[in-house]
């Protein structure tokens, strides 16, 4: 079975089977035969006999059927279909001026690892400085945050002594004002009944008073009496009307005191009642109030201490945090293989990681590719495009192992161009990736491999091999063994392979023809009068 190859038209640095199609190289065959015919001719022109072909010379091929496979060939390099880079995931805490984090040691590129081995090992110094003081700060969020919480419990407590303080005061306002203003038993009642005793007693007095300034006065008047009879003397009368005089006054006294008695009731009843009700009642509205005030002091108080423990177990969070970063990060700066395989260092000398250099936060520092699963990175030529698609097979061969072929598919073909800035013009390829779908050994990344990318496959037709095929005069000829001479014929060229094309017109199977056709075409164009050499 023969494969029919599709080159793209551009002319580079890759080999001539991948950058010219089949009208190329015809084009070069029928150059070089025009020149060999012309100077052919020439000298035909210039001597009077033409020459001769010597058909012992000349290398038959029987024509045969056989099968031909339409592919697209382009090369490549090899990567690894599961590839794990390894970047540096320690953020920069250094305090010399020096951006990144220097790298103390790492494995060898291209070194073979297993998985769980020391890959590399990043300066921890800075790390550990910045965690120690983060411990510090931590410890120093962690006593505020247990004052704050204490502060918290101490104003609950105050703000419920101040609250059972006001409602105590309340309370007791309240049973002021109850005790004055019960009609059996309160206050005002008992202050009136005792005014009205004292009223009485007043009273009585009174009337004591009354009788006994009636008895000194009937003493008097006996006295009086006795005087002008002779019975009594002058002291005798003096002392009866100074004892008059006393009674009576008593009397008047107690008439006096109950008046004032009288008054101090009815100031009790009218005036005095009325402003202790006022003043009562105030206290009690002012307790309300009072009340009110520690209710809100109380809330406003306990909202500042709560925003304050709030604020304290914020900022103890956010510590934790640095500090559980700060350990994370720590442990990062040893990088251990997550898997077996090769190491790669990068390619990029604008990122150059080794021993000594500092390393960005998320700069690349290695990859391990898996090498057991291998893909080919290529690039299909624009005029190839149309007849790729994913899933497609590919026989995938390695220019370090061209005796092996592995089978493989089309996994993805770019939907923009790349543009060739190397080529020095526009042409433009279609980045593809080719995964070989079995497994693979000795191969590494890096590796020029060549992928066939199966596009068609014709059955049966009539081949022949490329460079049996001439071109003149925008006809293409094979040389044909007619009765033992080659003849040219005109045919028709079909789908072409590597090394074969197909002849749908113009041959049939086991005829003979040439296969070495550019050693005769001189001699046969001059003979024969209708074949003119090509200008």
């Amino acid at each position: 079975m023969s494969t029919i190859v599709h080159y793209p038209p551009s002319f580079g640095i890759q080999s001539l089977r991948n950058f010219l199609d089949l009208r190329r190289i015809l084009l070069l065959v029928v150059i070089v035969a025009g020149l060999a015919v012309v100077v052919g001719f020439v000298r035909n022109q210039q001597s009077t006999s033409t020459p001769s072909v010597q058909v012992s010379q000349v290398v038959w091929q029987e024509v045969k059927r056989s099968d031909l496979e339409v592919v697209v060939l382009e090369r490549g390099s090899l990567e690894s279909q599961a590839s794990i880079d390894l970047t540096c995931e320690v953020e920069d805490v250094r305090k010399d001026n020096i951006n990144g984090t220097t790298i103390l040691w790492m494995v060898p590129n291209g070194a073979s690892v297993k998985k769980g081995d020391l890959l590399v090992e990043l300066d921890a110094g800075p790390l550990q400085e910045a965690l120690d003081d983060q411990i510090l700060y931590t410890e120093n969020a962690i006593a505020e945050k247990i004052q704050a919480e204490a502060n918290l419990k101490n104003q609950l407590t105050m703000n419920l002594t101040a609250q059972a303080e006001a409602e105590l005061m309340i309370s007791l306002a309240q049973l002021d004002l109850e005790m004055y203003v019960d009609e059996e038993n309160g206050t005002h009642k008992l202050a009136m009944e005792a005014n009205k005793r004292r009223i009485d007693d007043v009273n009585n007095e009174i009337l004591a008073a009354q009788a006994t300034m009636e008895l000194r006065r009937e003493d008097q008047r006996g006295i009086q009496s006795l005087f002008k009879l002779g019975y009594a003397n002058r002291n005798e009368v003096r002392r009866i009307d100074l004892t008059y005089l006393q009674a009576e006054g008593q009397f008047a006294a107690k008439l006096n005191q109950l008046k004032t008695e009288l008054a101090t009731l009815k100031r009790a009843e009218i005036y005095e009642r009325r402003m202790e009700m006022l003043r009562l009642e105030g206290k009690v509205a002012t307790a309300k109030r009072g009340l009110e005030q520690v209710l809100r002091n109380n809330e406003a108080k306990l909202a500042q201490v709560e925003a304050i423990k709030r604020a304290r177990e914020e900022s103890l969070k956010k510590e934790e945090e640095r500090m559980e970063r700060y350990q994370t990060q720590l442990a990062k700066c040893k990088i251990y293989a997550p898997q077996s395989g090769l190491v790669a260092y990068p390619s990029s000398r604008s990122s150059e990681v080794r021993e000594g250099v500092p390393v960005l936060f998320r700069q690349k520092l290695l990859s391990i590719p898996n090498l057991d699963s291998m893909q080919v990175e290529t690039r299909i030529h624009e005029s190839a495009l149309d007849q790729v698609r994913m899933g497609q097979a590919v026989r995938v061969t390695i220019d370090a192992f061209p005796s092996v072929s592995y089978k493989g598919s089309v996994k993805s073909v770019a939907v923009l161009p790349e543009q060739n800035s190397w080529s020095g013009n526009d042409t433009k390829v279609y980045e593809t990736i080719v995964t070989i779908d079995e497994k693979v050994e000795n191969l590494k990344p890096g590796m020029t491999a060549v992928a066939e990318i199966l596009v068609d496959s014709i059955s049966d037709v009539v081949t022949v091999p490329l460079h049996a095929v001439v071109q003149h005069d925008e006809q293409t000829y094979v040389l044909v063994r007619e009765n033992d001479s080659l003849e040219p014929r005109s045919v028709d060229l079909g789908r072409a392979s590597e090394t074969r094309v197909s002849i749908p017109n113009g041959l049939m199977e086991g005829e003979s023809i040439a296969i070495n056709p550019q050693e005769f075409v001189d001699a046969l164009f001059a003979r024969n009068a209708e074949f003119a050499p090509a200008s």
